[in-house]
């Protein structure tokens, strides 16, 4: 039986009138790396804040590397380490200050658990006299990573590490990510960007304070059900709002460079692709291209689709 890291019991916060998490229940196990998925407002930031015991839950309980987040609030806070949303290392100390005083901070020192950190710090030993505050996106994410590490934490929260980064730097991140986790380290991670979501082991997709489904991404993946289909044209405004009229219950929404149209019904699982791909239901794919063509598109294509983590949570943010 694995061990759990993290155990959430029907958790609530309100915020006066705002419900901003409500009754929410997982768990996370040893050395797995778990997603929040959510847009902004979902209650991620909120949860951390209860399970890393900066703020007090309303009603329920939860425990993080076996302790109470509520009743042993002093020792958990030696176990783990925390990456807020935004960046909150001190701006006017230089890197190797900054690092310098968290290791300080928790009774230990840079050269005592600097192979947990080494790989990321590499980067930044270049610009390690450079105040904080100097440092591009990515190296201030890679800095506020060493020092939530320094202490080698048994659990490590990211709320959101991959906001206002660029994509090579979130690769990278990704990267460290799964290496720290071959370290043994637990990590809850919150995203609002749903490509993340197939990089973690597990995940919770939450909307509104409350959690829709938790499953692995192929198993989130695997449990969608209607048609599925990739569409384009010349005018792809007009595209969406004339599929949204194709038959009862057909919802149509952008994806990229095509839009998603989704039927109503159960899809047949006989093809699997893993992206846009040739027809594998010709006389649906030809009814709806000779659908849009009489409505005037030009330079119309149509084909199967794959569910992803975002078509799932578009369609149980429906139901």
């Amino acid at each position: 039986m694995s061990i759990l890291s993290i155990k959430a019991n029907s958790l609530s916060k309100a915020y006066g009138t705002v419900q901003a998490v409500k009754n929410v229940s997982f768990d996370v196990r040893k050395g797995e790396i778990f997603g929040l998925i959510g847009p902004d407002g979902a209650g991620k930031t909120t949860l951390f804040r209860i399970l890393t015991s900066l703020l007090l839950p309303d009603a329920g309980q939860a425990s993080v590397d076996g302790l109470d987040v509520v009743q042993d609030f002093k020792l958990l806070r030696q176990r783990i380490g925390y990456m807020p949303g935004r960046f909150s290392l001190y701006q006017d100390l230089t890197v190797q200050e900054n690092l310098q005083f968290f290791a300080n901070v928790f009774g230990t020192t840079i050269e005592k658990n600097y192979a947990l950190i080494r790989d990321i710090y590499v980067q930044l030993e270049p610009f390690k006299h450079r105040r904080a505050g100097a440092l591009s996106g990515g190296m201030k994410q890679k800095l506020a990573l060493c020092c939530a590490l320094i202490h080698k934490p048994r659990v490590l929260f990211l709320d959101e590490p991959g906001t206002g980064v660029d994509p090579v730097s979130r690769k990278e991140f990704w990267e460290m990510l799964r290496r720290l986790r071959d370290s043994d380290i637990t990590i809850l991670v919150s995203t609002p960007y749903m490509d993340e979501a197939e990089l973690c082991d597990r995940v919770a997709l939450l909307q509104k304070g409350e959690i829709m489904a938790i499953d692995t991404p192929e198993g989130i993946t695997a449990s969608y059900q209607r048609p599925l289909f990739a569409a384009r044209s010349d005018d792809m405004y007009r595209l969406i709002t004339d599929l949204r009229t194709l038959e009862p219950g057909a919802d149509c929404y952008a994806f990229g460079e095509y839009a998603h149209l989704a039927l109503a019904g159960t899809a047949s699982r006989s093809a699997t692709p893993t992206r846009p791909t040739t027809l594998s239901r010709r006389t649906s794919t030809e009814t709806i291209q000779q659908y849009l063509e009489s409505k005037g598109h030009q330079n119309v294509e149509v084909l199967n689709a794959t569910a992803t983590i975002e078509d799932c949570f578009i369609e149980l943010m429906h139901d």
